[in-house]
């Protein structure tokens, strides 16, 4: 993990916000920096978890409560329908069983509520390369193959996790993706089929279905 990790703001996120959101959770708060600049976009009140006890330190002085425990201990301390939006960026991969995490998140949304996640790729090109020509599956330090990675996601499988926890997908996209000519064709050539292999990163903008959030 770079050292730099705990410091991103994200504000490439912010675009998928959504509007009226009050009050959100940052889950994987780090330092808060993606917190503080999601406050200065919407003009909300937002809480963090953070298991980093010296991140969630530095994350408590910009948001307005953070809860320094793994997501699985801080659940019974946030209120039901608390939140209008609840934020994952780049935390569902760390986790043994992200869908069990969301499921338990589903009644802390408000109404109308929504999910935001950015999510590694693994179907980023450069991970093919490395499996297709190289054999290798080879971890690193950071990046979609971080040696903390648990889990591992496909844009279909992020589709398939919400739409089973009874979701529907508002905006699914690339974001981090590399400009290469080679790879738009390939796009052109499969009809669309491979639009995300340039994509290092996917968001993902989900709403529980009417009934689904408990």
């Amino acid at each position: 993990m770079d050292d730099g990790y705990y410091e991103r703001e994200r504000r490439e996120v912010l675009a998928f916000v959504p509007p009226g959101v009050r009050r959100a959770l940052d889950v994987g708060a780090a330092t808060g920096a993606f917190g503080r600049a999601l406050k200065e976009h919407s003009g909300c009140e937002v809480w963090g978890i953070e298991a980093h006890a010296p991140a969630a330190e530095q994350a408590a002085r910009v948001l307005d409560r953070v809860l320094a425990a793994r997501v699985e201990a801080a659940l019974g301390e946030l209120p039901a329908q608390g939140f209008d939006l609840i934020v994952f960026n780049d935390s569902l991969e760390h986790l043994v069983e992200p869908e069990a995490v969301l499921a338990a998140m589903l009644p802390k949304l408000a109404p109308g509520g929504a999910f935001l996640c950015s999510i590694p790729n693994v179907r980023y090109y450069k991970n093919l390369r490395g499996l297709l020509l190289r054999a290798d599956w080879e971890y690193v330090d950071s990046g979609v193959l971080d040696r903390t990675h648990l889990r591992f996601f496909t844009h279909k499988s992020i589709r398939r996790m919400f739409e089973t926890l009874g979701c529907e997908v508002v905006r699914l996209e690339g974001i981090h993706g590399r400009d290469r000519l080679g790879l738009k064709l390939l796009s052109a050539l499969t009809l669309g089929g491979a639009w995300d292999l340039r994509f290092k990163q996917l968001a993902c903008l989900a709403r529980p279905r009417v009934g689904a959030g408990g």
